[in-house]
């Protein structure tokens, strides 16, 4: 079977998940029988951590199985399977969202809300400049904001730095927060994951607190919230980080 692409509440059909020792790496066994990737490929990941973390995942099965529950296995199949051998073309798929980043774009009104972006988003950006040496320019409301080309250099060139896994992560967690520079203050230990989550849905919890919020709503945010923080414990497996929570 390949890893986590099964129908959903399909039965469990293995007793248990155990690490061994693979070529490149550490392999996730089902009864002594190792799992593919939806594409074939074995699923091998780089660190004892991180493979530990994905039978974790299997064990805590139920008689049924419920792949959406899988999420550390989807990331590392997404990244076995389209990413390695892709890092530069998913660097500068990062890189764009700094070219347009949440951070950069700014409430004209109320002034509430604009004092909760500047007072969550200005020292990201600060930081992003000192640390990483990425100095974005902001604009209020919507009109476009061309950045330097220098600052989106250095973007890229940090990103290069880093490998596919890591890349595979940071892709996810920047996807889901609309931001590359809370990603990468989230992967750097300058913020937490709770954090980089509450910065990147200001807009949308001031809507919450101002009009209540939708039950539907809700569930989709808890779904990609679970699934930011799945990205983000499988960044700090294979980087060896201990991200704060």
């Amino acid at each position: 079977m390949s890893a986590a692409s099964g129908p959903a509440g399909m039965k469990r059909f293995y007793s248990n998940a155990a690490v061994a020792t693979g070529e490149g790496g550490y392999r996730v066994e089902l009864d002594g029988r190792g799992i593919n990737t939806p594409a074939g490929r074995k699923l091998t990941l780089p660190t004892l951590p991180l493979a530990e973390a994905v039978a974790s995942e299997w064990n805590g099965q139920g008689e049924t199985i419920d792949v959406h529950s899988l999420r550390l296995t989807r990331i590392a199949n997404s990244v076995l399977d389209g990413v390695l051998g892709r890092e530069a073309e998913v660097a500068e798929e990062i890189a764009g969202y700094g070219a347009s980043d949440l951070l950069c774009y700014r409430a004209t009104g109320p002034a509430e809300l604009a004092a909760r972006q500047s007072a969550s988003w200005d020292p990201v950006l600060e930081w992003a400049s000192d640390a990483l040496g990425v100095s974005l320019l902001t604009t209020a409301g919507i009109t476009w904001c061309e950045q330097p080309e220098t600052s989106l250099t250095a973007l890229r060139e940090n990103l290069g730095r880093r490998n596919g896994w890591e890349l595979a992560a940071l892709h996810v967690m920047t996807g889901l927060l609309g931001s590359a520079m809370l990603a990468l203050a989230h992967a750097e230990g300058k913020l937490t994951a709770e954090e980089a989550w509450a910065a990147a849905h200001i807009d949308e919890d001031w809507q919450i607190s101002q009009w209540g919020e939708d039950y539907e709503a809700r569930k989709r945010r808890e779904n990609r919230q679970a699934d930011f923080l799945a990205a983000s414990r499988l960044y700090a497996l294979c980087s060896g980080q201990a991200l704060s929570s």
